[in-house]
C-alpha cells in the first residue's frame, strides 16, 4: 500500500496548490459587475472545499481520535455556509441585519474550540499542570490588550445591545480559541505536517479576526481583499491538514508531558510578565488611562501564575533529580539513599528489609534488532508491570540500563525466593510490545538479598545483591540468587535478546527460503500483517505472540524441499508436488524442537488447510483449523500473489483482490478475507518490501499456487 500513501501525500499537496491557484484568481479578478460574482464564487468555493476536505480526510484516513476532526468539519461547514449565504445575499442586493450576519459566523466557534480541546486532551498525558499554567499566562497577556483596545471600547459604543454583544463576541471567542491553540502548541506530542498545517489555520483565523475587530472598532472595513486573503489561506491550511496522512497520528498520546525547549519557554514566559508594565507606560505617555483596575487584575493574575509556575519548576527539578525520565521510577542514587534509611529503620526496629535487582536478559538485542525506540518502549512497559507487581510501600527504581531494583521492607530470607518468583512472573507473564506490530517474550534474572543475613551495611547489601544477580545469570540456583524459570505454553525462555539459538536459526532458514522464492519479502510481511489482524480481532497477547511467530516461520519446512523444485518455472510433476505438499509437516517438526512451541508448530502445520476441507496435510475444515493458521493462510496467499515467483508473475492489486474474493468461504475463512481486504484498503496491510534486486524479466508459466 505504499503507492496509496504516496497518493495521499499528493492529494493534500494538490489540494493546497489548487486552492492557492483559486485564491490567486480571486485576487486578480476585478470587483466590478461580472467579476464580483466570480469573486464571490471563488471565495465560497475555498471555504466549502475545506469542509469537504475535512469530511473526506476523516473518511479516508479514519483517525482513532475521530471526534475532534468531525467537530472541526461541522464548524467549518457552518462557517462556510454562513459566508456563502451572506455574500450571495449581498450580491443579490438583499440586506442581512448586521447582528444576524455576525451571529452566523460566531456560531462555529464553540464547535471549533471543543474539537481542538478534545484533540489537546488526547495528545497530552495526565493533567499537565505546567502546560496549563503556561497557556494561562499567555492568555492573560493576550486578554489585557484585547480588553483595553477591543472589548472595553466596544462595550461603550452608542449602539444597540445586540451590536455590542456581537462586537464583544469576536474577541471573547478569539480568546477562547487562543487558549486552546496555545495548549496545542505548547503541549507534548508529535508535530507532523498535519500539525503544522493546523497551526497555520489557527494563526490565520486569529490574525484575521483580530484585524477585523480593530477595523470594526473604527467603523470601517477597509482592508478588503487583504483580510479575506488571510481567511482563505487559513481555510486551505485546515483542509490540507485533514487530507494529509499524518492527521491519523495527530491525536496520539505522547509518552512525555514536556514538549521540549524548556529554557526557551521559560524565557518567553518571563518576557510576558513585562506586558502589563509596558502597556501602562504606553498609556502614560499618551496621557490615556483606559482601565486601571483591569490592568491591575491582569498584573495580579500574571504574578500569581508566575509564582505557581516557578514553584512547579522547582518541584520538577527536585523530582527529576530522583526520577528516571523514561520510566518514571526512582533513580539508582535515590534507591541507594533509601536503602540506607531502610537499613537504619530495620536496625532500630529489629526487622528486615530485602533488596531485589532484576536484569532483563539479553536486552541489548532488542535495540540492535528493532531500534532504540523499541527498547525504550519495552522499558516503559516493564516499569509499569513492576509497579503492578510491587507491594504498597516498596521502593522501585531503574538501577541501570536494563536493570531494575526493588526495596521491600519486612521480607525475611526464607521469603526471598517466593517474592522473586512473583516479580519474575509479573514481568514475563505475557509478550512485551516493542512496536505496534512486534511482541516478544522475555526472561529475567533476579538477584536478592535481605538485611541482616545478607549484609550489615548498605554497601555490603549492594555488593551481595550484585553477586547474587551474577550467579542468577549463570543459572546457579545458589542460596539468595533467583532466576525465573521458563513456563510451558506461554513464555518459553527463548524470546528476547537471549532468543534461543534454535529460534534464530529457524528465522535464518525462513529468510533463506524467502530469498529463493522471490526478490520481495514474504515471511516477515506475513508476520507483520498477521499481528495487525490479531490486534483488530482483539486476540489476547499470548495468541498474538504465537501468531506473529508462526507467520514468521510458516515456510521453514521448505528447506527440505530441493531448491530446483521451489524455483522451477514449469509445472511441477506429481512427485515434485507431493514433496512440496510435505513442507507444512516438516516445518511443524522443526518448530517442535523448541520447548513450548507446540501451538506454533500446529499453526505452521495447518496453514495450507482450506476452509472447505480440501487442503493439506490433514484435510481439516472450518473452525477445526486453528485461527492462527486461517489468518496465516490469508496473508500467505496475498503475499504469494503480489510477488514475482519462478512460476508466475505478480498479480495486480485488483487481480489479487478478485482471487481473494473467489476463495472466500472455500479456500479462506470469509470473515478473515473481509477483514484483510478492509485493512488493505486502509493501507495497514498488503505492502511488500524489496529484499534484493529483481531478476531480469522472464517468461512465466502457470503452476501450482
Amino acid at each position: 500500500m505504499e503507492p496509496k500513501t504516496r497518493r495521499g501525500v499528493d492529494g493534500w499537496f494538490v489540494y493546497l496548490v489548487g486552492g492557492l491557484s483559486v485564491v490567486a484568481a480571486y485576487c486578480l479578478v476585478p470587483g466590478q459587475e461580472t467579476g464580483r460574482a466570480v469573486r464571490v464564487a471563488l471565495y465560497c468555493l475555498v471555504g466549502v472545499s475545506a469542509a469537504v476536505a475535512l469530511g473526506y480526510g476523516l473518511w479516508r484516513h479514519r483517525p482513532p481520535q475521530w471526534l475532534p476532526w468531525l467537530l472541526l468539519g461541522v464548524s467549518q461547514l457552518m462557517y462556510a455556509g454562513a459566508d456563502a449565504g451572506v455574500r450571495l445575499a449581498n450580491l443579490a442586493g438583499v440586506t442581512v441585519p448586521w447582528p444576524v450576519l455576525n451571529l452566523l459566523y460566531l456560531s462555529h466557534y464553540p464547535l471549533l474550540v471543543v474539537g481542538l480541546s478534545l484533540l489537546v486532551r488526547a495528545r497530552i498525558p495526565g493533567r499537565d499542570l505546567a502546560g496549563l499554567l503556561d497557556a494561562g499566562v499567555l492568555v492573560v497577556v493576550a486578554a489585557l490588550p484585547y480588553w483595553l483596545y477591543l472589548i472595553e471600547p466596544h462595550s461603550h459604543h452608542h449602539t444597540s445591545l445586540a451590536v455590542k454583544a456581537v462586537c464583544v463576541g469576536y474577541p471573547v471567542m478569539d480568546l477562547a480559541l487562543l487558549a486552546v491553540a496555545v495548549r496545542l502548541m505548547l503541549g507534548a506530542g508529535r508535530r507532523p505536517a498535519a500539525f503544522l498545517l493546523l497551526s497555520g489555520y489557527l494563526a490565520a483565523i486569529l490574525t484575521a479576526d483580530t484585524w477585523y475587530a480593530i477595523e470594526r472598532l473604527h467603523g470601517a472595513h477597509m482592508s478588503g481583499r487583504a483580510l479575506n486573503l488571510v481567511w482563505l489561506i487559513g481555510d486551505l491550511c485546515l483542509g490540507a491538514a485533514a487530507l494529509h496522512p499524518s492527521m491519523r497520528r495527530l491525536g496520539e498520546r505522547s509518552h512525555t508531558r514536556d514538549a521540549g525547549r524548556v529554557p526557551l519557554r521559560v524565557v518567553a514566559l518571563s518576557a510576558t510578565a513585562f506586558t502589563a508594565p509596558v502597556m501602562l507606560l504606553v498609556e502614560f505617555s499618551n496621557r490615556e488611562y483606559r482601565d486601571i483596575p483591569a490592568t491591575a487584575v491582569g498584573c495580579a493574575l500574571l504574578f500569581g501564575l508566575t509564582v505557581i509556575r516557578v514553584g512547579g519548576l522547582v518541584a520538577d527539578q527536585r523530582r527529576s533529580a530522583i526520577t528516571d525520565a523514561l520510566t518514571g521510577l526512582h533513580t539508582r542514587q535515590f534507591v541507594e539513599a533509601q536503602l540506607a534509611l531502610e537499613v537504619a529503620r530495620a536496625r532500630r526496629a529489629d526487622t528486615t528489609v530485602a533488596m531485589f535487582v532484576i536484569d532483563i536478559d539479553g536486552f541489548q538485542s532488542i535495540n540492535d534488532r528493532y531500534g532504540h525506540a523499541a527498547g525504550d518502549r519495552a522499558l516503559v512497559e516493564i516499569a509499569e508491570r513492576l509497579r503492578a507487581a510491587a507491594r504498597p510501600g516498596d521502593v522501585l527504581g531503574r538501577y541501570g540500563g536494563e536493570e531494575f531494583a526493588v526495596l521491600a521492607p519486612g521480607i525475611c530470607p526464607d521469603e526471598l525466593a517466593a517474592m522473586a518468583h512473583r516479580l519474575s512472573e509479573r514481568l514475563t507473564g505475557s509478550p512485551l510490545a516493542v512496536s505496534t506490530t512486534t511482541m516478544l517474550m522475555i526472561t529475567v534474572s533476579v538477584g536478592a538479598v535481605s538485611y541482616p543475613s545478607g549484609g550489615d551495611t548498605p554497601d555490603e547489601l549492594v555488593a551481595a545483591v550484585d553477586r547474587a544477580l551474577a550467579r542468577a545469570k549463570e543459572r546457579d540456583w545458589a542460596r539468595l540468587s533467583y532466576r525465573g524459570p521458563a513456563r510451558s505454553g506461554a513464555a518459553p525462555a527463548v524470546l528476547l535478546g537471549g532468543e534461543a539459538p534454535m529460534v534464530d536459526y529457524l528465522r535464518q532458514i525462513a529468510d533463506r527460503v524467502d530469498l529463493w522464492l522471490s526478490a520481495q519479502e514474504h515471511s516477515t510481511a506475513i508476520a507483520r500483517w498477521a499481528t495487525v489482524l490479531s490486534g483488530r480481532l482483539g486476540l489476547d497477547e499470548a495468541t498474538g505472540w504465537r501468531l506473529e511467530l508462526a507467520g514468521r516461520l510458516h515456510d521453514v519446512g521448505k528447506i527440505v524441499v530441493p531448491e530446483s523444485i521451489l524455483t522451477k518455472p514449469a509445472r511441477l510433476t506429481d512427485e515434485e508436488w507431493l514433496l512440496l505438499r510435505q513442507h507444512p509437516d516438516h516445518g511443524s517438526r522443526l518448530a517442535r524442537l523448541v520447548p513450548g512451541f507446540d501451538a506454533v508448530a500446529e499453526s505452521i502445520r495447518q496453514h495450507h488447510e482450506r476452509y472447505d476441507g480440501d487442503g493439506y496435510p490433514d484435510r481439516l475444515a472450518g473452525s477445526d483449523i486453528r485461527l492462527e493458521a486461517r489468518i496465516i493462510a490469508v496473508c500467505d496467499s496475498w503475499a504469494a500473489m503480489r510477488s514475482d515467483r519462478a512460476y508466475q508473475a505478480a498479480l495486480s492489486e485488483d487481480q489479487a483482490r478478485e482471487q481473494m474474493w473467489a476463495g472466500r468461504g472455500t479456500q479462506f475463512d470469509p470473515d478473515l478475507v473481509d477483514l484483510f481486504l478492509d485493512l488493505h484498503e486502509r493501507g495497514e496491510v498488503g505492502a511488500l518490501r524489496l529484499l534484493r534486486p529483481a531478476e531480469p524479466e522472464r517468461t512465466f508459466q502457470k503452476s501450482v499456487p
